[in-house]
This record gives C-alpha cells, sequence and structure tokens, in this order.
C-alpha cells in the first residue's frame, strides 16, 4: 500500500545532531585540546614535571566538566557552543604561555583584572611570539569548516519543516504533532541524563587525583600554594585556573573575617621574636638623621654585569666609579612575584613578601600598611614618587596615596623631550626629577623608578650612546646590555647633577634593581661572567639584582658579601634615619646591624631561599625532600636535609606575610599589647 506523499513529509524529521554525533563532536574537542594543552607544557620546560598519564586523565576530566552543559542545549546550538569554548581556551592557553615565557607563571584572576595594562606592552609581547606558537590555532580551520557546515543544515532544515508544514493537513498534522511532542520529551531526557553523565565522569576524573594528591605527596598546597608552577603540578591547567578564581573568591570574602586569635599571636609572636634583626646597632641609630633620601628602582636592572667589560669596554661605568665610596651588596636578591616592579616597589617601602598570584598594588590598595614615606613624614620629610609613565598602571595612582606620598610626578609633569622606549629617556626622566627635588623642602624621601631598560629592550639609541657590543649585535641580549648601559650613563649625569647643586653631601643615594631581565640566555651571560655557567649558577644569578647605597660622607663603603634582599632596605634606611625599624611589622632586617649576622635567611616568593651558606630551589612538585640544595662554597649540590630548618622558615614567613596583606593585619597587630 502506498503512503500519502504529504505524510512522508510531515514526519521527515530533517537533519539532527543525535547524542551519538554530539559525543563524537565532544570526543574531537577533548582530543583538540588535550593536544594543546601537551604543546603548552613542552613549551614551558618545568623540570621535574612530565605529562603523564594521571595529568592527561585530569585534563580530559576538566575538559569533560567544563564542556557538559552543551548536550543539554538545543542539536542546532551544540556546533556553534564547542565552537566558541574551543576558541575561549584556545585563547587562554595561547595567553599563559606568552605570559610565561616573560613572567615565568600563569594568567590568574588578580592579573587578568589588570589587563588594562596590556595595552601598553605591544612591543613586549611581540618580542614574545614564536612561529610554532600557530599550531595551537591549527584546528581553527576545521572550526571554521564545521561552522559553514552546521550553518548549512540549519538553513536545510528550515527549509524542510517549511516544506513538511506546507503540506501537512488535519489529522495527520495532528498526529505528527502528538508524536513530536512525546518525542521532544524522550529528547530532553536523554540530552539531560548525557549531560550529567559527562559531567560526573569528568568531575571525577578530575578531582580524585587531585585529592589523592593534595592528601598525600603534595598535602596542603591547595591551602598554602606559594608558587603556582606547583599547583600546576598537580591540577593541570584548566582546574589551576578554576582553583585560582575559587581561592581569589575566597580570599576577596575573607578579608572582613576575624582571624583566629591563635593566629594572631603567632603573627605577633614571630615579629617579636625578630625585632632585634630589624633594629639598630648601638651608635648606629640616627648617624644619618635628617638626611634627604634618593632611592631609584631600576627597571630590570641585573647583577651580573656590574663591573665587567665587553670588548674592553666597561658596561656600567658609573655604577662601577659609584661602588668606590657606597655600600654594595653583591649576594642582593630580588623577591618578587606576579607583581614584578610593583612587587619590587612592595618590597623596598613595605617590607612584605609580595602575593603568590597578582599584584598587592592591585588587589590591596585600600590596606593599611607601615610604608617608607608613612613612617618618615611624622619626622618632618615630604615624600615624593616620580615615574615618567601613565599613572593608572600598576594601580600606582591610588596606591602611591595611600602608602603617604604627598605627590606622585607621572608622565603628565614631564617634558616629552627625549621620546625613547615606553616613555622619556631615563637621562631626561632623571634629570628633571632632579629639578623638581631641588623644589622641594628638605629633608625629603624621593622614590624613582626608572623605564628606559624595559622588556624588549630596542632603545633607538644615539651612536654615541651604544657599546660596540660585538658578537651580541642585532640580539635582544645585545639589546639589553645597550640599554643598561644607557641607563647607568644617565645615572652618572644625575649623580653629577645632584653634586652641582648641593643635593649630594646631604643625601642617602640608593640604586636597585627590580627584577631579572626575562631572558633564557647562560650561554651569553656566561661570556660576560667569564666563565661557563651551569644551570644552578643561571637559576641564581637569575634572582640578583645589585643595590648600591651611597652615605653622604661616603662611610661604610665596601663590597658586603652578605645574602640580602629587598625586603631588607627598608628597615636598613630606617635606622640610619634615627627611626627605631623594630617598632614596625616588617619582614626584613637591617642589613648594618651586626647583632643580626644569626638571620641572614633571604626568601624568594617561589619559596626558593639562601642563607649565605646554602642555596635551596624548590621543586615544582612542592616536596621538599624533591627540591635542591647546594652549597654555595662548592657550588655543587648537597644534602637536602640541611634546608630543612631554612625550608619551615621559609615557609612560615611567606604565610605570615600573606596573612597581613590579605586580612589587612597591620592595625590589628599594631593595637595587640
Amino acid at each position: 500500500m502506498r503512503r500519502d506523499p504529504s505524510t512522508r513529509t510531515t514526519n521527515r524529521p530533517g537533519f539532527r545532531p543525535g547524542l551519538l554525533f554530539t559525543l563524537g563532536l565532544e570526543l574531537l574537542f577533548v582530543i583538540s585540546m588535550l593536544i594543546k594543552l601537551k604543546l603548552l607544557h613542552d613549551n614551558l620546560q618545568l623540570p621535574y614535571i612530565d605529562m603523564n598519564a594521571t595529568d592527561t586523565l585530569i585534563a580530559a576530566g576538566s575538559l569533560l566538566a567544563l564542556s557538559f552543559w552543551v548536550f543539554w542545549l538545543p542539536p542546532r546550538g551544540r556546533v556553534p557552543a564547542l565552537i566558541g569554548l574551543d576558541l575561549l581556551l584556545t585563547v587562554l592557553i595561547f595567553a599563559d604561555l606568552v605570559y610565561f615565557r616573560y613572567f615565568g607563571d600563569f594568567l590568574t584572576v588578580p592579573v587578568l583584572l589588570q589587563a588594562g595594562q596590556v595595552e601598553s606592552l605591544g612591543g613586549s609581547i611581540a618580542e614574545l611570539l614564536r612561529w610554532h606558537d600557530l599550531w595551537l590555532f591549527a584546528d581553527w580551520l576545521l572550526l571554521i569548516g564545521l561552522g559553514i557546515w552546521s550553518g548549512m543544515r540549519r538553513r536545510s532544515q528550515r527549509a524542510s519543516r517549511l516544506l513538511a508544514s506546507n503540506g501537512s493537513n488535519g489529522d495527520l498534522s495532528l498526529r505528527s504533532d502528538t508524536f513530536a511532542e512525546g518525542g521532544r520529551r524522550r529528547r530532553l531526557l536523554g540530552r539531560f541524563t548525557a549531560g550529567l553523565l559527562v559531567l560526573v565522569i569528568g568531575a571525577s576524573a578530575a578531582f580524585f587525583p587531585i585529592r589523592q594528591a593534595s592528601q598525600t605527596w603534595a598535602k596542603n598546597l591547595l591551602e598554602n600554594n606559594w608558587w603556582n608552577m606547583s599547583m600546576y603540578n598537580v591540577t593541570g591547567l584548566l582546574a589551576f585556573h578554576a582553583i585560582d578564581a575559587y581561592q581569589y573568591t575566597r580570599t576577596a570574602i575573607g578579608k572582613g573575617q576575624e582571624l583566629s586569635e591563635e593566629r594572631l599571636n603567632e603573627i605577633n609572636a614571630w615579629f617579636d621574636e625578630h625585632r632585634s634583626s630589624r633594629s639598630a646597632s648601638p651608635g648606629q641609630l640616627g648617624r644619618y638623621q635628617g638626611s634627604n633620601v634618593v632611592m631609584i628602582q631600576g627597571e630590570a636592572f641585573m647583577n651580573f654585569f656590574i663591573g665587567k667589560k665587553i670588548n674592553g669596554q666597561p658596561i656600567t661605568p658609573n655604577l662601577d666609579a659609584l661602588m668606590n665610596d657606597s655600600l654594595y651588596f653583591n649576594q642582593f636578591y630580588h623577591q618578587t612575584g606576579q607583581g614584578r616592579t610593583s612587587d619590587a616597589d612592595l618590597g623596598a617601602n613595605v617590607s612584605l613578601h609580595p602575593l603568590p598570584s597578582g599584584s598587592v598594588f592591585i588587589r590591596y590598595a585600600d590596606n593599611s600598611f607601615d610604608t617608607l614615606p608613612s613612617v618618615l613624614k611624622p619626622q618632618g620629610y615630604a615624600a615624593n614618587v616620580y615615574h615618567a609613565y601613565d599613572g593608572s598602571f600598576w594601580n600606582r595612582t591610588r596606591m602611591y596615596k595611600q602608602m603617604g606620598y604627598d605627590r606622585f610626578y607621572t608622565e603628565k609633569d614631564y617634558a616629552q623631550d627625549e621620546p625613547l622606549g615606553w616613555s622619556i629617556g631615563d637621562r631626561s626622566f632623571l634629570d628633571q626629577s632632579v629639578g623638581f627635588m631641588e623644589e622641594t623642602p628638605q629633608p625629603f624621601y624621593s622614590f624613582l623608578i626608572s623605564l628606559s631598560s624595559h622588556h624588549p629592550y630596542n632603545l633607538a639609541l644615539k651612536d654615541e650612546e651604544k657599546l660596540d657590543v660585538g658578537e651580541f649585535a642585532g640580539t635582544t641580549f645585545g639589546d639589553y646590555i645597550q640599554a643598561v648601559h644607557y641607563v647607568d650613563s644617565a645615572l652618572g649625569d644625575m649623580v653629577k647633577r645632584m653634586k652641582q647643586d648641593g643635593l649630594w653631601e646631604h643625601t642617602i643615594f640608593v640604586f636597585y634593581g627590580d627584577h631579572d631581565y626575562s631572558l633564557d640566555e647562560r650561554e651569553a651571560a656566561g661570556k660576560i661572567m667569564g666563565r661557563e655557567l651551569s644551570k644552578f649558577d643561571y637559576d641564581q644569578l637569575m634572582a640578583q639584582v645589585p643595590l648600591l647605597i651611597h652615605l653622604p660622607d661616603g662611610a661604610l663603603a665596601g663590597t658586603y658579601d652578605k645574602p640580602a634582599g629587598q625586603l631588607d632596605i627598608m628597615p636598613t634606611l630606617l635606622n640610619l634615619l634615627g627611626v627605631d625599624a623594630g617598632d614596625y611589622k616588617l619582614m626584613g632586617r637591617n642589613l648594618l646591624n651586626e647583632d643580626a649576622a644569626a638571620d641572614s635567611l633571604v626568601v624568594l616568593r617561589s619559596g626558593a631561599f639562601t642563607d649565605g651558606k646554602i642555596y635551596y630551589e624548590p621543586s615544582a612538585d612542592g616536596v621538599f625532600e624533591n627540591g635542591l640544595c647546594y652549597d654555595l662554597k662548592t657550588r655543587q649540590q648537597t644534602d637536602v636535609e640541611r634546608a630543612r630548618a631554612g625550608y619551615e622558615e621559609a615557609v612560615k614567613r611567606l604565610g605570615i606575610s600573606d596573612d597581613v596583606i590579605a586580612r589587612d593585619l597591620i592595625p590589628k597587630l599594631k593595637s595587640q599589647p
């Protein structure tokens, strides 16, 4: 018996991506993203961390948990949804990769909140791109084709439904609608069940291995994270970002919550115990009371080229000359984290550790801190900060007001007479800043942030300002050497002007570097150092920046071969100026206090530390025993147990600093007896 043609038309559903088709798309999506995550991991080149079967399981589970909701969408929305999710995750992976190449870390929520700064980083970002990064986007060709095909199918479906509608009639239409309603219910139930099943499988595959690790070899890591690479080693990239978002939200909520009395007492006890290390030696307190302080933070200014030559030419002749009548600390470490330049500022002016995630300047700009300007102002000091760039960068305008500065001189205050690099060149910046100081009542504290040696270091310098860098000509490393040579020249001109106008003999002059130069140039650095560098040599070198302090009478000059860090600057200066740093909640120590020689620990944000005898590098898996301990005398690896006491103290200090910042504890601690 032949059927009526209209019946065949009415019952034809047209193409619908069923559950099996969606499962196929989901499988392709997961495989594609796993390949991209593997490409990212291979580019990171993290020691001791391989992407093993467990990591792959966690990654696959995370992808399923992220995409389960696709099954709950109408058929026509599933393909576009998976395409959109692929695009978003690819952009995230690519952004993490580029960010890691410069900062050695991943993007976090606090970093994303300061994303408005990215537009100012154009040159640096371009320098970090690689041609092979295009492999991350290879599947986009398939996605474009899939999107076009999906659109064509939807148009075909609409045409089929229109044709079916025109050919339907009375009873047949009623029976068809009744049948269709039942089919819709079955499909909804099937979609809901499939999506829920994918969610359970994915969440379980990601959750249970992470939980097992956090209760065994990575115990307490999720609660006491001090290095994001350790977190990544346990969770993988996607779960890392999910946990980061959760922890940021928890921190934002927890800031207003009271800390237990026991923890407050523990923190206060630590500051009391270390009071003597912050205080001055007998006869030293106030030795330079009433002196001006000019402190310059050198952008990406590292220590390994100080006193060195290239092709017979000194790289930093002015700093080399200044060292003759200054205190020079040749084992000085930057203690920065994700906040980089702002973290160095925090260490020097607040003497607290930076956060494991994001910048204090961005996240906690409304906190109450004991700062160098706020402590000096009651002593009759004017306090100004100088930076010839956008005042909103690193949230400086807001943060500096909270820190107690009288005025923040930004790019709007400087004549643009030497366009160079990111702003005006440091020669003009430093010269104009001294002009502002000449109009400032004395005594004053002036904090200056240089910029000309900022990545990517490609300054358009005049020929007379250039070094002959030989084999490094045309390379990023060669450009970096040119940039620091120019900054050194600008510093020399500044010192000359300060001597000419009479400021020099009344001023404590401080220069230090903010962080490393973000280049993997072990072989090139070895040529400057005159010896082949081991991996440990280069890791330690990357952590070191210069610190030079010139006192008004040139006293105490010499090279100080003792470990020191940026957190030590504030207590050292306060005691010289007649303020007992022991009265304040600072985590650094007075570098001129001979009685504090036993407290020589310098802790880095990564959890690495040194006491002058050993140097400990934590393992990326967060396990103490898997870290590496080096004897600084022999430069060879030694028994890791030598580092246990230092490791426990380092973890304690980072935890205390994090609590002080995240809970805004300075007012509470000061109010306690």
